[in-house]
């Protein structure tokens, strides 16, 4: 081992620990211990960290000049709480925790203690398997630590291949916010699409939909709101009246098809605001739209 390198227990061997605790095992850093409770966090833990031995959490603290914490948000700060009152964590220690919610002040226990509380974040989708080595390699990583503790918090995500990109605490919410919804709400986006295709009689929406998402997300991160095409960004209204209503006949037939008519309207109104914000739809047109979406179709007045 390289001198300087650090003694590390992972807390979780989860699809993120266990990636992390590799990756900081390829940088040389020492890793004594990892905390893994079900059948498949172990299997995980000796797949990635061979010969690691797999100890309680308390004992995994107690072994480690740096403790890796991957458990869910809502676990970590009675976690955190609960080894500090219990005397696990000594003064010098770094912790470090994965969550993208989290800022350090969820460490305040440890930090009255001496321990050092850095936040790293890794802003990628895990599988929590040895691919994510190489992917973390694109990836970039929230940060947010005291500022003279930042350097430790930067250099660990470089260490693990990423690219560390200051978060302030304050801004942990949102910036969390930001990225659930480009990740998560896409995969229930591409779910609901295939389903429809499904329904219309595609043997394998996957194909379908695979080249059209990929273009439409690099054509959108490379020039937002000017890379819209489609209905709403040509004020199709009649276009999108004929959507809604096959939508609403799928949910006389299926009631448990309704997010889909649900997230088509609600999608299809804030796309067409920020298409209007952005110089793309007329404020008339933007108008009617919305009210088409939200009120159903507009009468001509007949005084």
């Amino acid at each position: 081992m390289k001198p300087g390198r650090l003694k590390v227990s992972v807390i979780g061997a989860g699809k993120v620990g266990a990636v992390l605790g590799a990756a900081l095992r390829a940088a040389e850093h020492d890793v004594v211990a990892v905390t893994a409770v079900s059948e498949a966090s172990r299997e995980r833990a000796e797949t990635l960290l061979p010969q690691v031995p797999v100890l309680p959490v308390d004992e995994a603290v107690r072994a480690a000049e740096l403790v890796l914490f991957a458990v869910p948000d809502d676990a970590l700060a009675p976690l955190v709480a609960g080894l500090a009152e219990g005397g696990h964590i000594r003064a010098g220690q770094i912790l470090v925790h994965t969550s993208g919610r989290q800022g350090i002040s969820v460490f305040e226990p440890a930090r009255g203690l001496g321990a050092v509380g850095v936040a790293v974040h890794p802003v990628m989708t895990f599988t929590g398997m040895s691919l994510d080595l190489a992917r973390l390699q694109d990836a970039a990583f929230g940060v947010t630590a005291d500022p003279v503790f930042l350097p430790i918090a930067q250099a660990l995500a470089v260490e693990m291949g990423g690219e560390p990109v200051l978060i302030d605490e304050e801004d942990r919410p949102l910036y969390h916010a930001a990225l659930a919804h480009a990740s998560n709400h896409l995969t229930t986006i591409a779910g609901q699409s295939a389903a429809l295709l499904a329904r219309a009689g595609v043997e394998d929406p996957s194909r379908m939909l695979r080249p059209l998402m990929l273009a439409s997300l690099e054509n959108a991160l490379a020039a937002g709101e000017d890379a819209l095409t489609g209905p709403v960004a040509r004020g199709d209204e009649d276009t999108l009246e004929v959507h809604v209503r096959a939508l609403e006949a799928l949910v006389d037939s299926d009631p448990g098809a309704e997010d889909l008519l649900g997230a088509y309207r609600e999608l299809a109104v804030a796309t067409a605001r920020r298409a209007l914000q952005a110089g793309r739809l007329r404020a008339e047109t933007a108008s009617r739209i919305i009210r088409r979406l939200t009120l159903g179709p507009v009468k001509e007045d007949q005084s």
